[in-house]
């Protein structure tokens, strides 16, 4: 593939960027629109926060919380791009995004970045004052996020509580009441997005290392997967906790097991060593968010 294309080696739907003029197709790349998994992954902590606050039928809510995830995972990863674009040049897999490759300019990349919040705006003032004002207290977060990966060598957990900032903006667009089930929920999503992003990390460990940057995969070495089966496993837990605080039934608990079981999957069929197979193992929390969908739909509105 020639650099000039500039499609990343894990970017997905190839053809349909490809086929983009070169302007509007650097600018696709920017926001990672070539790469759905990453707004599913923000999208769904505010669904499990919606639905198990009993959200039944709010199509429109979802739809609304949807489109913010696009475009605020968008603007997340442009406002990365522009922070990082130096360190990015020196990471084989990240030298061809249109920031560190120079196809994009910092100037426009700043324009891209306003025009997403500006949808992400929109969105916002779709929600009631209390799911806006808990929104507006994830911004200092992803503001710090791209600093973090220079002074902790767990930059994962702070992405963890960036990156799940969904669950109580779902649950607090509906209620206000009951939030330690709301906290229970988010915590759990905190962990299961460490553990997620320590597979998707695998892919970066000998450049992380040799630019000094922190990574999860690094720490953890050899223990990756004890540990990523670790987050997984608290990360059950404290979902558990959610469930059982909200409907204290043994049978609550049961509407786990699908999710449990894929995370399992996940673990059990890790090489670490294989970037294509923690890809995909990466890429398949979109069917876990499916799956805890659906359960939190089953506890909430029981």
């Amino acid at each position: 593939m020639e650099p000039s294309q500039g499609i990343v080696p894990d970017s997905q739907h190839k053809g349909l960027v490809g086929a983009l003029p070169q302007p509007l197709r650097d600018l696709a790349q920017l926001a990672r629109f070539d790469r759905p998994i990453g707004w599913w992954l923000l999208f769904w902590p505010c669904a499990w926060g919606v639905l198990l606050a009993g959200g039944e039928g709010q199509w429109v809510l979802l739809g609304w919380l949807l489109l913010g995830a696009i475009a605020m995972r968008g603007a997340g990863c442009v406002y990365d791009d522009i922070v990082d674009a130096d360190l990015d040049r020196q990471v084989a897999r990240t030298a061809l995004r249109p920031v560190a490759s120079g196809r994009v300019s910092k100037r426009a990349a700043w324009g891209w970045l306003v025009l997403l919040c500006l949808i992400g705006l929109a969105v916002l003032l779709q929600l009631r004052r209390e799911a806006q004002l808990v929104a507006l207290g994830s911004l200092m977060l992803v503001a710090a996020y791209p600093f973090m990966k220079r002074i902790t060598r767990f930059p994962q957990a702070w992405l963890g509580l960036v990156f799940t900032w969904g669950a109580p903006v779902g649950w607090v667009a509906l209620r206000g009441d009951r939030l330690e089930v709301m906290a229970a929920l988010y915590a759990g999503s905190v962990l299961w997005c460490v553990g997620y992003d320590t597979i998707y990390a695998c892919q970066d460990r000998e450049d992380d290392a040799m630019v000094g940057i922190g990574s999860s995969a690094l720490t953890l070495g050899r223990h990756l997967r004890t540990g990523v089966a670790g987050f997984y496993a608290g990360a059950l837990a404290l979902w558990a906790l959610a469930f059982w605080l909200l409907r204290p039934d043994w049978l609550a608990l049961l509407a786990l097991v699908p999710a449990g079981l894929h995370l399992a999957w996940q673990v059990l069929t890790l090489e670490d060593a294989d970037a294509e197979n923690a890809l995909a193992r990466f890429r398949s929390n979109r069917m876990l968010g499916l799956l805890l969908a659906l359960a939190s739909w089953v506890v909430g509105n029981a």
